[in-house]
């Protein structure tokens, strides 16, 4: 039995497939990679892995058990997590206060909410800034908060949507680093991300879709000389 896995996966708006029968298996504590071109349906899968989409067919199941059907407060208490590409945080509270806030998935009790949320800023290397409005962080610290206030609702898997686009090269690093220590800490990982150094990087697997459909799987070496993967990032006549 797969630890997390998506089977036949389709999204249609309209008359329009997003997502068009993708499968795959990820395995527990791995890092597993979606890759492919602006507009493949990276994003789409995301959003029916954790319930803010329903599939028009297909299924994800968790641990064995299917969760499609499944509001998306009950897909985060079962345990995964996701951050969102455009990053919102609540930007008149502070860092500390929004992190308490995604806490609260987990408890009733504001003291339990804010120790796990002090918890999870230690963590995430949070800590000097835990008392800063989020709106005067840099992109650099907003995507980390996004990152903080995913782990501050304990998940066992960790959607990461695109958490390094627009860091400069120093903090590529250290969100490498940061993803790297929350998948040591036992978080299995499925990670969206266009900057290629990282996805290569990191991950164990990668899978790569273009126009909702699967063009490639494997290691981060097989996917990265895979004609159609090259094609599908290039274009044919530079390929």
């Amino acid at each position: 039995m797969a630890y997390f896995q998506i089977d036949k996966l389709v999204k249609y708006f309209g008359g329009l497939a997003a997502v068009n029968g993708v499968s795959f298996e990820v395995g527990q504590g791995e890092i597993f990679g979606l890759i492919g071109p602006n507009g493949s349906g990276k994003t789409t899968t995301f959003n029916m892995i954790s319930g803010y989409h329903r599939p028009t067919s297909g299924r994800v199941l968790f641990q064995g058990r299917e969760i499609h059907q499944l509001p998306t407060h009950k897909i985060c208490h079962l345990g995964i997590g996701r951050t969102f590409q455009v990053v919102k945080p609540l930007g008149r509270m502070t860092v500390l206060d929004n992190v308490i806030a995604a806490a609260y998935s987990r408890t009733n009790s504001h003291h339990k909410a804010k120790e796990e949320a002090l918890k999870t800023i230690d963590f995430c290397g949070l800590m000097p800034v835990k008392d800063v409005l989020a709106k005067a962080l840099p992109i650099a610290g907003r995507k980390r908060l996004e990152i903080t206030r995913a782990m501050a609702t304990r998940p066992e898997l960790l959607l990461l949507d695109e958490t390094a686009a627009g860091l400069n090269p120093s903090e590529l690093v250290e969100a490498i680093d940061l993803i790297r220590k929350i998948r040591a800490n036992g978080t299995t990982i499925v990670i969206i991300e266009h900057i290629m150094h990282v996805i290569m990087t990191i991950s164990d697997r990668i899978h790569a879709i273009n126009f909702g459909q699967t063009i490639a799987e494997g290691t981060p070496k097989e996917v990265a000389a895979n004609q159609a993967v090259i094609e599908a990032y290039l274009g044919t006549d530079y390929a």
